[in-house]
């Protein structure tokens, strides 16, 4: 068969077009634009200079008390950090809570997965568990804050009767505090409230931005950044309100809570940053 001028170039062309397009490799869809790291924080608690130790340790607060802590925890949510630019990584709101136990030393070190590398200049975050999840279904809230898991009995951070999370637990002894029936002489701070559901509460939440002290924290994938952040518990006494435990030695529902909410925010300070190797 003879082939016309403009037919044979029109083949000629759908050919060179094939070639092109198999010589030309696929795109790699596994590369990742977005390249992360991780990110430690640690919350050392102490009191004043101190290390705290519960059940052993006696410390003086402002009102010049003297107490033993027996118990010391507290939610941190809603973390967000803050680059060397002034944007923000928000870390996903269902990987973010956690409880610190002061007798549980694993609770005081979080890990951070999936940060973006880059630089950082400052951590924000919430004590306590925000109104959005405090109400959510049961099926939102698990782990720390699954209100049937290790909230049940005296160690729990979750009033069932109030159906909300206590953001703050410290309990203790000391001669200031009135003799109770056994002549045991405690005292117990349960702080929460979120600032109510259907009926207007205390809002006792509270939000904490830290910068990094002029300190800049790299994120990359090979080596990962550790934050220690102290948190003082003389705070909770030593604040706007001054806490005395002769006058207070039981604060849970009370208009006072606010005044402890007040002082305890600004109970936690950066105090270093170190980096290591990834595992």
């Amino acid at each position: 068969m003879k082939l016309t001028f403009p037919f044979a170039c029109l083949s000629a062309l759908i050919l060179g077009w094939a070639i092109v397009a198999c010589d030309t490799p696929d795109p790699d869809t596994s590369f990742d634009p977005i390249l992360t790291g991780s990110f430690g924080l640690t919350f050392d608690n102490v009191a004043g200079s101190e290390d705290l130790r519960l059940n052993s340790g006696t410390y003086r607060n402002a009102s010049g008390e003297s107490f033993t802590p027996t118990m010391f925890n507290y939610f941190i949510s809603n973390i967000r950090l803050t680059r060397t630019d002034g944007s923000e990584y928000v870390v996903p709101q269902d990987s973010s809570y956690f409880l610190i136990q002061e007798s549980q030393p694993a609770s005081q070190k979080i890990r951070l997965r999936n940060v973006p590398i880059g630089s950082y200049k400052a951590v924000t975050f919430v004590i306590g568990v925000d109104s959005l999840r405090s109400t959510m279904d049961i099926s939102r809230r698990t782990g720390v804050l699954d209100p049937a898991g290790d909230h049940i009995g005296a160690n729990g951070m979750y009033w069932s009767w109030n159906s909300g999370y206590i953001f703050m637990k410290l309990e203790g002894t000391s001669p200031a505090a009135p003799a109770d029936a056994a002549g045991q002489r405690t005292f117990r701070y349960h702080i929460g409230f979120f600032g109510g559901r259907d009926t207007r509460t205390i809002n006792n939440l509270k939000t904490v931005t830290l910068p990094f002290g002029g300190d800049v924290v790299e994120v990359s994938a090979s080596r990962m950044p550790d934050v220690t952040l102290q948190t003082d518990v003389l705070n909770v006494f030593d604040g706007p309100v001054p806490l005395s435990i002769a006058k207070s030695p039981e604060i849970m529902v009370s208009p006072a809570s606010k005044d402890v909410a007040d002082n305890y925010a600004h109970m936690i300070r950066y105090k270093n940053a170190v980096t290591t190797a990834v595992n």
